[in-house]
């Protein structure tokens, strides 16, 4: 397969995805090179809510409005840990920038901003990411797993999480209840 970078994508589980962690998902890529790919499930809320995380963490919440934005299943990699997808970039201690407005932190510091000075406004907060080796998510698009689609921060930061996926396909002019299971390859 020619080499592709997907880096700041949609990807969409295909109807046909077994995989209990990923079916029915929306995973933004956060990075994709030579070496694998990083990622953040983000239409999988858990049974948490920000206020209780910042709670958890010992971090008092100034702004009662994000304490009722729920926290997300990021993926199956280090479940233990938060990554924060959010805009602007900012400057973080450990961000990675995925475009000009977009970031992804795993460093305290963008909670304690965030509780104590409501910035930055647009965030999505996961316990755990997805990863894949290098080649292998690859050869799960040769196998028809995912859809991708360039990613829209609408879709990330305005839309309810029970829209997300329905607005990635849009992106793409497809209707999710109409793809079938099965590929065919010519």
């Amino acid at each position: 397969m020619h080499s592709v970078n997907l880096t700041d994508h949609f990807l969409i589980a295909m109807p046909a995805m077994a995989d209990p962690y990923f079916a029915k998902t929306l995973v933004y890529v956060a990075e994709h090179n030579e070496q694998g790919a990083l990622g953040v499930i983000v239409n999988r809320p858990l049974d948490m809510s920000l206020g209780s995380l910042f709670e958890k963490i010992e971090v008092p919440l100034a702004s009662e409005g994000f304490a009722k934005l729920p926290v997300y299943f990021g993926g199956p990699v280090q479940t233990d840990r938060g990554f924060v997808l959010h805009r602007p970039v900012g400057s973080w201690q450990s961000t990675l920038a995925i475009n000009a407005h977009v970031g992804l932190t795993s460093s305290r510091d963008i909670l304690q901003a965030v509780a104590h000075d409501g910035k930055p406004q647009d965030i999505l907060v996961s316990l755990g990411y997805a990863g894949w080796a290098a080649g292998q998510l690859e050869q799960e698009l040769a196998q028809n797993a995912w859809l991708t689609v360039p990613a829209k921060p609408h879709t990330l930061f305005e839309q309810p999480y029970e829209d997300r996926l329905a607005s990635a396909m849009e992106l793409l002019g497809v209707d999710f209840t109409r793809l079938i299971e099965d590929a065919g390859h010519a």
